[in-house]
């Protein structure tokens, strides 16, 4: 269970996520620093830990709209923060799976600032609201991906058991 810390409008751009400026760091341990960098409170409390991994950041439509720069991806996974939104831009949704990052699909999700959210299976459960909402599941193959870490880790499995026979 993690407590909303942030709640963004719809079309929020790969270069609101990780801007563009910081693109000579593609690091995934050093991404995170420039999480939402012109968001300065939120990027701040992120950084100093004062949001910690599992706070919730709430996305209207499209999320992770624009560039395919897949730090976007990293530097979120690298707080470990939760991201619920309406939906996501179709580049920036395939990167965070590649890259392992579970992203919750929730079209009718209403939340408030603060508000305790849960994940539990194909619903969000606001606890602060006492509502559930229903989720947009990944396709099994996708979230298999997901599960096992990312696409890397994913393969490296898969090989491993074909030559491990």
């Amino acid at each position: 269970m993690g407590k909303v810390v942030y709640i963004f409008g719809n079309d929020i751009s790969t270069d609101a996520i990780y801007p563009g400026r910081y693109m000579a760091t593609v690091l995934p341990t050093e991404t995170p620093q420039f999480c939402f960098a012109d968001y300065t409170e939120l990027n701040t409390k992120l950084n100093s830990k004062e949001y910690p991994a599992g706070s919730v950041i709430i996305g209207g439509n499209n999320f992770g709209t624009g560039s395919s720069r897949e730090q976007a991806a990293s530097t979120i996974l690298g707080h470990g923060l939760v991201v619920i939104a309406k939906d996501y831009a179709r580049i920036f949704l395939q990167n965070a799976i590649n890259l392992g990052l579970n992203l919750i699909t929730c079209p009718d999700i209403e939340a408030d600032l603060g508000d305790e959210i849960e994940v539990s299976g194909d619903k969000v459960i606001n606890k602060t609201k006492g509502k559930e909402f229903s989720t947009v599941p990944l396709p099994a193959a996708r979230m298999a991906i997901v599960e096992a870490g990312g696409l890397v880790a994913y393969t490296r499995k898969k090989v491993l058991a074909k030559y491990s026979k």
